[in-house]
């Protein structure tokens, strides 16, 4: 063993045992609310929960309520949360006295650097006032031009290769075809992104223009490190940034397991080439802004009118002519860069493959949504009188902002779809001080008793649980349907259930929805959900997800029909799509025709009739 190798794992072992030390001194205080019993010596319950754990995490909601407790790694005592009034409570009211976990944040100031997600207090204030403006309505109008040319792209490639099969394949073939549908919408969420947030040109759609930043980009290699969060805030805060580079280094040459040692590389790799071209981007558009305004036209009409609209671009004005006490440095503009990219792309990705394969799971749904948007697409046609609207390379109409924001069942297919699977299923928070969390619904104590609060210990881990309380829209409320009320105890059975992915559709196709008077009332900004959070640290693009989502849709739909695979492959095993959850929600195949753990979305295509 190398000199290295043993100083490597003195850190390591100092690092797990100063956590151990922290997470011991935390046991004395327990919380007073009922949860499962411990399921594994130290892992407790965290491993059925999150590895894989979708169903657990609806049932232990289902059983014990809002406020649970569970039995975290090494003897620790954490709270799930999902419960309405302590969400809007942790989150809202006294969101101070909640706060990021330091190991998520660590990670992601080692990451992303002075980004929304590795910030706290006063900076996190800055930053975010900063931001909120450049995520507007107005700013997302102008943006949707560079969308949905993207979005046409996507179309005409899978178009494109359906064409291809059917014009060289046998006469079944020509009928449809199976393709793995998740890279290509990785692709398009990344020209999403790179076109609409910084304004780099990245091409990833085309598969013969591919550059280093995109490429690095598009390898989802940070959740693989997961397992090392925990012991970040204790070397950094112990260690000098002499020895954190150091320590770093010896992550990467060979004394961990050889996975993990390439893991730590290929991150660390990705790390510095999207610092480097952050950085580039970052000067090429402060000096855009000093060029005068003959020039940035000329700049305009060469490139089709989307130059400077980006949302990088529209952030370096309004801090160009802010104060100096408001302003961001270059350091916090990278971290924002980078923080975008990785917040919105995987993330974005997931949400429209899960719309696509419930569109494809249910056919009659499907259909009713490309009527509606090809009807919007012809109507928009007519009385626009003086077709100033655009269209694509087929003459189909291009939607307003307007209109495609406000088409009812699309809205209703992407809002359940991202109530129901929200791509971020748990969040964790840490007491800064002791508190008394106030509940809507009250819980069991450990007695037994009902209580309707729940005390905590200063640095008392909290699991904000998204899932659990996205699928507690309906609990205590009056369902209506036609205008009459209506038992909805059986929609909470199919929602806390083996059965939870038919929901989706259940309010669209039962003209179901939750009464005014009783339903249960989330704070989030979006839709009465939690997918994108609340407060000062809820997710800041979220307007700029839905548009995306709803122009991927409406792009597609009109020209092309979706459907789970069908055919056997050579072995004749037929592909069963699976949605694995570990960090996000991710599509893959069951054994044995796939392995269960690549990700892979294969649906079956064919053209839409006229």
């Amino acid at each position: 063993m190398t000199f290295a190798q043993l100083i490597g794992y003195g850190v390591l072992i100092l690092a797990a045992w100063k956590l151990v030390q922290r997470r011991a001194s935390r046991r004395a205080n327990d919380i007073d609310v009922a949860g499962p019993e411990k399921e594994h010596w130290w892992k407790g319950n965290m491993e059925s929960m999150f590895v894989d754990g979708f169903q657990r995490c609806l049932d232990i909601a289902a059983d014990y309520g809002g406020a649970v407790k569970i039995h975290a790694l090494f003897g620790e005592k954490w709270l799930y949360v999902s419960d309405p009034r302590a969400l809007h409570y942790i989150l809202v009211k006294e969101q101070h006295t909640f706060e990021e976990n330091d190991g998520f944040l660590s990670c992601n100031k080692f990451i992303f650097g002075d980004g929304l997600i590795s910030t706290l207090g006063e900076q996190h204030r800055k930053q975010r006032k900063m931001l909120n403006p450049v995520f507007s309505t107005s700013n997302m109008r102008e943006l949707l031009p560079i969308i949905q040319t993207i979005s046409h792209q996507l179309k005409s490639i899978l178009v494109s290769n359906l064409s291809a099969r059917s014009e060289h394949g046998h006469a079944r073939s020509r009928e449809s075809m199976e393709l793995d549908v998740l890279p290509w919408l990785s692709r398009s969420s990344l020209d999403c992104i790179c076109e609409g947030v910084l304004g780099y040109h990245s091409a990833a759609l085309d598969t013969g223009n591919e550059d280093e930043y995109t490429d690095a980009l598009r390898i989802p290699s940070i959740t693989k490190t997961m397992m090392f969060r925990p012991f970040v805030p204790v070397v950094t805060r112990n260690s000098s940034l002499y020895w954190r580079k150091k320590i770093v280094n010896w992550l990467t040459i060979g004394w961990l397991p050889t996975q993990t040692m390439r893991n730590f590389r290929e991150l660390r790799r990705i790390v510095e080439i999207m610092d480097s071209a952050s950085r580039a981007i970052l000067q090429e558009k402060k000096a855009a802004l000093q060029l005068p305004s003959s020039a940035l036209s000329q700049i305009h009409d060469t490139s089709g009118g989307t130059r400077e609209k980006d949302m990088m671009s529209i952030m370096l004005r309004a801090n160009a002519s802010s104060s100096e006490a408001e302003r961001l440095s270059d350091t916090e503009l990278l971290g924002q860069m980078n923080v975008m990219i990785f917040a919105g792309l995987e993330t974005t990705t997931v949400a429209v493959a899960r719309a696509l394969y419930m569109l494809a799971k249910h056919p009659h749904i499907q259909e009713q949504l490309r009527t509606e948007i090809c009807g919007a697409m012809a109507a928009y046609q007519v009385f626009d009188v003086n077709h100033s609207h655009a269209k694509d390379e087929s003459g189909s109409a291009r939607l307003s902002y307007d209109v495609l924001m406000n088409l009812p069942l699309l809205n209703a297919v992407v809002r359940e779809t991202l109530r129901l699977y929200p791509s971020v299923p748990v969040l964790i928070r840490r007491t800064t001080e002791a508190a008394s969390i106030p509940l809507q619904f009250p819980v069991r104590s450990a007695s037994g008793e009902d209580i309707d609060t729940v005390r905590v210990a200063k640095n008392q881990r909290l699991l904000i649980s998204i899932i659990a309380a996205n699928h507690n829209q309906l609990s205590g409320a009056r369902m209506r349907q036609n205008g009459n009320p209506i038992d909805g105890s059986n929609l909470l059975k199919v929602i806390f259930s083996a059965y939870h992915e038919a929901y989706l559709f259940i309010k669209i196709l039962l003209g179901v929805t939750p009464g005014d008077k009783d339903a249960v009332r989330y704070s989030g900004v979006y839709s009465s959900m939690m997918t994108f959070l609340a407060g000062n640290r809820s997710c800041i693009g979220f307007k700029f997800a839905e548009m995306e989502m709803k122009d991927v849709l409406a792009a597609l739909l009109p020209a092309i029909h979706f459907a789970l695979p069908s055919e056997p492959d050579d072995n004749g095993n037929v592909k069963e799509i699976y949605w694995k959850m570990s960090g996000l929600h991710t599509p893959v195949v069951k054994a044995p025709a796939g392995d269960g753990e690549t990700p892979h979305l294969p649906l079956s295509m064919r053209l839409v009739r006229e």
